[in-house]
């Protein structure tokens, strides 16, 4: 059975469906898709010499998945203008990178159905490492135009000062 402290009677987990991602303070419109937060801690596997029969595990290095933003394409050109920090077409040599302001902090807010924030993840020092700005056209096709973004990260954090609200 699931476990909602403030909402006992609450039996089902919450929905993928409603979330929102913000970047510099604004929320971006339009996403419609963002891959899982994954981490992965790699196994160091080592043996004593008195002990040929097992051996022991300890924790090694430590790496956070990309993480893939998807959305319908619109005339918000968010996505980008932040591919654009990375690599700029045109610059002049030894600007194309804008290494000031090319890595961000973003946040993943999930709702509840009744529209309730109920989760928050803070994803450190982002950046596009793929930007898709228009997908494969097809006369033949009956499908939205959808933009891709994949993020690079440092690690992230649920935010725990977003705790379960009390339901209506």
């Amino acid at each position: 059975m699931a476990e909602f402290p403030v909402n006992p009677t609450r039996f089902d987990p919450y929905k993928n469906f409603k979330f929102r991602v913000k970047w510099d303070n604004k929320y971006v419109a339009a996403v419609s898709k963002v891959s899982g937060l994954v981490r992965t801690t790699e196994v160091v596997e080592h043996r004593e010499g008195g002990d040929p029969s097992t051996s022991r595990k300890s924790p090694g290095l430590t790496q956070f998945a990309p993480i893939v933003l998807e959305r319908g394409l619109t005339q918000d050109h968010a996505f980008e203008q932040w591919a654009n920090l990375v690599w700029q077409f045109g610059a002049g040599l030894g600007s194309e990178v804008a290494l000031k302001e090319f890595r961000k902090d973003i946040v993943i807010e999930l709702y509840n159905e009744a529209g309730q924030l109920v989760y928050a993840f803070r994803v450190f020092r982002c950046w596009p490492s793929e930007f898709q700005g228009l997908p494969d056209l097809d006369a033949d096709a009956n499908a939205v135009a959808i933009e891709h973004l994949k993020l690079e990260n440092e690690g992230w954090e649920r935010d725990t000062a977003v705790t379960e609200p009390v339901e209506p």
